[in-house]
């Protein structure tokens, strides 16, 4: 029996070269698998024609957009996933979903190798060939580009000595990867890091320098997903898709960063999230007003370790599984409303409410109506500072008192 292999499919040059390359270099059968995660482009059913007409046994394809906005996107913004605080995951979500058709398509045609276009340097071979191997263990994992000497040269060359039917002469100066949570650009003149950004690198935001009106939005949320904008209801996906549009047209969510990737480089990168970026800050605003102190606390560092695991590819590790169901937990009474204007590149809430909020006005208040007692501060504070005071007198003890010196004070 031929042996089968599945190659994730993008529709463009080398994956579709990809496909012969393959089949030549290993004997098997290819079968070309299409995810749409919502990266525009060409229709799916013109990529499934085109993949068999370049040599495909088989093409399957997915329209994945809700699956990936439910499943991935609201995970990440219940835990605000950012890695190195800044970066919203774009690419690094996308991935976990693609993996899931890519082996349940391997099951579906008997395929025992899945194959991508991934090169030797980056992070996504990673999350491929782990999320792969987590769902899979059986399966092996091929890439063309890094294990069959697949250069784009050898690609057109490749394309034109076959005819097939793809675009060779295009060239675009940057490597893009895009999805609905967010656009990432690398490559070209941007390897130089200290080259600022030109207008070319960006599509999903405008210009923040010269902002339209600024716009006001009220983005409803029931246990940490949205779920209306300004009373309108919405999808997770919808949700995204609108908060694009809105926040991008202000400019919101550029982020310039030099990261540290997996492999061990370091890497300059210009992402465009302007919906993740509006969201999860609305979200981390929330949580401000209905998690609990320490709980929100000890968050934090949960919030952190779950960003470097799906950023690393471990979204099917046992870690990130045990992670998600603390998060998932913080997310019981993150309900209410958060009120938000995005502008010349900000998105700045301006007003939150929740019925399950733990801010109580009467315990805030400075004004008449204060209910906190704040004769019980002085006991709290005697107690609280005890220990530390209990060291600093052994400190005066064995005469290590800290050194306050004279610099600024008055002399006897």
């Amino acid at each position: 029996m031929t042996e089968r292999v599945v190659l994730a499919y993008s529709g463009g040059l080398d994956t579709s070269v990809g496909i012969g390359w393959v089949a030549e270099a290993t004997g098997a059968e290819v079968i070309a698998v299409a995810v749409d995660v919502g990266q525009g482009g060409e229709d799916l059913e013109v990529i499934r024609r085109r993949a068999l007409d370049c040599g495909a046994v088989e093409a399957y394809v997915a329209d994945a957009r809700d699956e990936f906005a439910t499943e991935y996107c609201m995970p990440a913004l219940k835990a605000n996933g950012m890695y190195l605080d800044r970066y919203p995951l774009v690419s690094a979500l996308s991935r976990p979903v693609i993996v899931k058709h890519l082996v349940r398509a391997a099951r579906q045609f008997g395929a025992t190798t899945v194959a991508h276009g991934c090169t030797g340097k980056g992070n996504d071979q990673v999350r491929f060939e782990v999320g792969i191997t987590s769902l899979a263990p059986d399966l092996k994992c091929l890439a063309p580009v890094r294990d069959l000497a697949l250069t784009r040269d050898k690609a057109i060359e490749y394309a034109e000595k076959h005819k097939l039917p793809i675009a060779t002469t295009k060239h675009n100066p940057f490597s893009i990867d895009q999805n609905v949570w967010g656009r990432a650009v690398e490559t070209g003149f941007l390897e130089d890091i200290w080259n600022g950004p030109t207008k070319d690198v960006y599509t999903y935001t405008d210009d923040p320098t010269f902002p339209p009106v600024a716009d006001e939005v009220v983005i409803r949320f029931e246990q940490g997903v949205p779920v209306a904008l300004d009373e309108v209801p919405v999808t997770p996906l919808q949700a995204i898709q609108e908060m694009n549009r809105r926040a991008g047209a202000q400019g919101v969510g550029r982020i310039d960063i030099v990261e540290d990737r997996l492999v061990g480089i370091k890497s300059r990168e210009v992402y465009e999230a302007p919906g993740a970026i509006a969201l999860i800050a609305a979200h981390q605003e929330l949580e401000n007003v209905t998690v609990e102190r320490e709980q929100a606390r000890f968050k934090r560092g949960v919030e952190q370790r779950w960003s470097e695991l799906v950023y690393d590819g471990q979204w099917f590790s046992p870690l990130k599984k045990s992670l998600d169901v603390f998060v998932e937990d913080t997310q019981r009474y993150v309900t209410g409303d958060v009120r938000m204007v995005l502008h010349g590149g900000r998105a700045t809430v301006t007003g939150r409410r929740s019925d399950s909020s733990l801010y109580d006005f009467n315990l805030a208040t400075y004004d008449s109506g204060d209910t906190f007692d704040q004769s019980a501060a002085r006991g709290f504070i005697e107690i609280y500072g005890l220990s530390s005071k209990l060291a600093a007198a052994r400190d005066v003890k064995f005469g290590n008192a800290p050194d306050l010196g004279t610099q600024g004070g008055i002399d006897a």
